[in-house]
């Protein structure tokens, strides 16, 4: 393949407006699976809702964005790359808005599931794109950056829950639909992308490659015909590629285990502490947020010059420390609650938070990048419906002090999986970190059309 010309430095304000609106589809993952948290307690002002039914309500988009990371993710290795990327966005305009005019709690359930999806969805499609257009040098921070305008995201829901907040019983409804609006302005822009080179190149288009390659920059190459064998999603779980699948898989499912349970339930933590005053809850949670955001910040901007295997390996130690300190505290207050979960999302993000965009797609070949990064994306999910859903029961049951083990011991977990199996990708083109894989599938393919032959 030809595409060492993406590594040009003159392609850089290019691939800064993929990232750009690449993470504009994040931006509102974290904004529209946050402001549910916001909305919630005024939701339970409006509403009889029982706690069933608020766990429900909170994870029913967690739950759509495990079937739409699964599903969508593979039709992005079908259909391609720039198809999925503007059509996932119009699950997020049209549901977020109706979302906002939900009259009854099934509706509000219904309505987030289906914005779910295309939440779900946005991950691979987004994540894939980005680094098949980034350069080697500057991957890591590109895809990294996705991973921020998540947490940018999360603390703008909080702002616009400070802002409209005075507006009353339908506040929630103006917070909902504020997603919704932003959408709008993504979708606009994203229509004008161009599909990704290297996908086309892989499903033998390889005219229609060239012609992208030159219209971006501005040089004729010729991209050889793709002699690889097609890849099946099903090779995730072959011997060459399953230590892969498992480790993207395993720590994304660890980080999400222990975020999404702090970041969706920190308002309803924090506010028995302050006597009562919901904006006392949402600045103290808003903080919390922040924090992670400059987590995300953090690493985002050290990716490549630490690399990724250190930088992972320090993201969960410092989430781990953190969570064990606070499950050993049977009595805290509010500044040390506020601190301690500031300090673990800071740590979770600058890691965890922002790798899980980059991993999944540097470390499979092209025919199932998509595929690879929706099933990460898919598990993940299920952590973040465990978090969110277990967390609940289990402070009923134990008080929170002890119910915080259970994103301790997530952390815990996340850190053994790096410590074991995270690799170093910095320094190379996606070609290079699979050169290895893709030539086993070859084989693979080939012995088994051999004995095919023979039978």
């Amino acid at each position: 393949m030809s595409f060492e010309h993406l590594d040009s430095p003159q392609l850089k304000r290019f691939q800064r407006k993929i990232t750009l609106l690449s993470a504009a589809g994040t931006f509102l993952d974290g904004f529209d699976l946050t402001v549910i948290a916001v909305a919630m307690p005024l939701i339970l002002n409006q509403w009889d809702i029982g706690p069933g039914l608020q766990g429900l309500i909170t994870s029913s988009a967690v739950i759509g964005s495990l079937i739409g990371a699964l599903w969508l993710g593979n039709l992005t290795d079908k259909f391609g790359r720039k198809a999925m990327y503007v059509i996932d966005l119009l699950a997020f305009v049209v549901f977020a808005a109706l979302t906002a005019f939900a009259q009854a709690p099934w509706q509000l359930i219904l309505f987030r599931f289906l914005l779910g999806i295309g939440i779900g969805a946005d991950y691979p499609i987004s994540a894939t794109l980005v680094s098949e257009f980034s350069s080697t040098k500057s991957r890591g921070k590109h895809s990294t950056s996705l991973g921020a305008m998540w947490f940018v995201g999360a603390v703008v829901a909080y702002i616009f829950g400070i802002i409209l907040e005075p507006l009353g019983p339908s506040a929630w409804r103006y917070m909902l639909l504020v997603g919704a609006v932003f959408a709008l302005i993504v979708f606009y822009f994203r229509v004008t992308l161009p599909e990704s080179p290297r996908w086309l190149a892989s499903r033998g288009r390889e005219k229609e490659a060239e012609e992208i390659m030159f219209k971006i920059t501005g040089k004729k190459v010729v991209i050889k015909p793709n002699t690889d064998k097609k890849q099946k999603i099903g090779d995730l779980f072959s011997k060459t590629l399953f230590r892969r699948t498992f480790f993207v898989c395993g720590f994304w499912f660890c980080y999400a285990v222990a975020y999404y349970g702090i970041s969706m339930y920190s308002p309803t933590i924090l506010k028995p502490f302050t006597h009562g005053s919901q904006m006392m809850a949402y600045i103290g949670s808003g903080t919390v947020s922040v924090l992670g955001l400059l987590g995300a910040i953090i690493g985002m901007n050290i990716v490549e010059k630490i690399g990724r295997r250190p930088l992972i390996i320090t993201s969960f130690t410092g989430l781990s420390i953190a969570l064990i300190i606070l499950a050993l505290n049977p009595s805290p207050t509010m500044a040390f609650l506020v601190i301690l979960f500031s300090l673990a999302v800071l740590f979770a993000n600058m890691g965890g938070g922002i790798l899980n965009f980059v991993y999944p797609t540097e470390l499979f070949p092209t025919g199932i990048r998509a595929s690879a990064s929706g099933l990460a994306t898919g598990v993940s999910r299920i952590g973040s419906i465990l978090g969110i859903l277990v967390f609940p029961q289990l402070v009923a049951a134990w008080g929170n002090s002890k119910a915080l083990w259970l994103f301790a011991v997530a952390g815990l977990a996340g850190l053994i999986i790096s410590a074991i199996l995270a690799p170093e990708t910095k320094g190379k083109n996606l070609e290079e970190l699979n050169q290895d894989v893709t030539s086993a599938l070859n084989n693979k393919a080939n012995i088994g059309g051999n004995h095919g032959k023979m039978a």
